[in-house]
């Protein structure tokens, strides 16, 4: 038996496309083992939303190559959709893919078992006009389901590359999520997680007025379900029958993650982002009164070129005003074949590190100011992991919550939350009914 072992950069996209692409393997014949083992055949899926991405790939890439010199190394994702030529120069490399075409990656690995040279399976992303639907054979082994319902963006904000890795729009069946979704729960699953590159635009390709709302009804009808949470959501792709069904629905998670960017009206025009500052306040204050104690998180970007330091203490101050349970603060980095990287006034490394700094230290006062609302309540949590005699899991409002009782992993409890601690909050498993 052949083994294969598998590492994932990136977003939840990548890895639900992992553990699709091992299911693949699985049902070849092959052995899954850690990508810390000396295995056959290594398959790294690759991420390009920073040039960070980048420089880990490759480092990944030569690290699995002096791990075992004679692996057949296979590199798919985001990465090598936007650089193939990049990949196929690093040495060990044997197939490349880019963001389509996984379906066929065991024949492709088999190929390059069998011939010389590299096997270049990379096609014009752009030219995708159907969801690539590849069954789940093998069930994930994390604690929450990552379901992939929608591929492609048409965004094009002006920093990012994605929209030029993952093509145009593509929307996954109604059917076809119903049956995945159905496999997972079954299987013993109880939280799935909708995941894709665009994930508001999900169904506009249909033109029969399909969307995010059909696809989320589709999910909570089935037995079985306790929590059905989205993955990020445009802001302004939040309708109103959605938000509707997240208020009423019992199942479905009062999360919601909104990606921000910036808070400049100038910077956010830069970024070509499609709102300002005026219409995300009133989305959020709408959710907010829609949907009592909902948890918003959400993405800022600093240090995009032309940011002035006025700019960025405007940002700072009206994301004070938000109340964010959780933000990821992400300094720019300049894609390659993006209009940003060619705009003027780029902002020096250390000024970036600096406001990256500051903007971190306003989203641990944000969460902390948010957990704490919490303390001394019951709440149900989804428990995940184990460490040391740690156990940890999440809300349905994404409150990290850990505890050293003795707890499954998998399972629902009831715990009461008691104090802040970590990067979340500290609580004891509560008998109440």
């Amino acid at each position: 038996m052949s083994t294969v072992a598998f590492i994932t950069l990136g977003c939840k996209v990548n890895q639900f496309e992992t553990e699709s692409m091992e299911g693949l393997f699985k049902q070849s014949g092959y052995d899954i083992v850690p990508n810390t083992n000396v295995a056959d055949v290594y398959v790294i899926n690759t991420c390009s939303v920073t040039s960070f991405g980048d420089k880990k790939s490759r480092q990944l890439i030569r690290r699995v190559q002096r791990l075992n010199p004679k692996a057949i190394i296979a590199v798919t994702g985001c990465y090598s959709q936007a650089a193939p030529d990049e990949v196929k120069a690093i040495e060990g490399v044997r197939v490349v893919l880019g963001t389509s075409d996984r379906a066929n990656i065991v024949n492709y690995v088999e190929q390059a078992m069998a011939e010389d040279g590299i096997i270049d399976r990379v096609d014009d992303i752009m030219k995708a006009r159907e969801f690539e639907d590849i069954p789940l054979y093998e069930m994930p082994t994390r604690t929450r389901a990552f379901l992939k319902i929608q591929e492609g963006c048409t965004n094009f904000c002006s920093y990012c590359i994605i929209p030029y890795t993952r093509g145009p729009l593509r929307s996954r069946k109604l059917e076809s999520i119903r049956s995945e979704a159905k496999k997972l729960l079954d299987h013993g699953f109880k939280e799935i997680v909708l995941t894709g590159i665009h994930l508001g635009a999900y169904g506009k390709d249909f033109k029969d007025g399909t969307s995010l709302y059909d696809a989320a009804k589709t999910v909570l009808e089935l037995p079985g379900l306790r929590r059905l949470r989205l993955s990020s959501l445009e802001s302004i792709e939040l309708s109103k029958e959605l938000l509707d069904l997240i208020k009423n629905h019992p199942k479905f998670s009062h999360h919601l993650h909104l990606p921000l960017q910036a808070g400049s009206d100038e910077v956010l025009k830069k970024m070509n982002r499609h709102y300002n500052r005026d219409e995300f306040t009133s989305l959020i204050k709408n959710v907010k009164e829609s949907v009592p104690g909902v948890a918003i998180s959400t993405d800022v970007i600093v240090g995009f070129p032309g940011e002035t330091e006025e700019m960025f203490a405007e940002s700072l101050e009206y994301i004070k005003t938000l109340g964010f349970a959780r933000m990821h603060v992400f300094p720019y980095s300049p894609r390659t074949g993006t209009p940003a990287a060619k705009m003027p006034d780029q902002v020096p490394e250390p000024v970036k590190k600096d406001r990256v700094h500051r903007l971190q230290a306003l989203a641990q006062q944000m969460a902390e100011d948010f957990h704490s609302q919490y303390l001394g309540t019951v709440q149900e949590v989804l428990f995940e992991t184990n460490n040391d005699g740690i156990t940890d899991g999440l809300t349905d409002t994404y409150i990290r919550v850990y505890t050293d009782d003795e707890v499954k992993t998998g399972e629902l409890y009831k715990v009461r939350l008691e104090k802040l601690y970590k990067d979340g909050v500290y609580g004891k498993i509560c008998k109440c009914e």
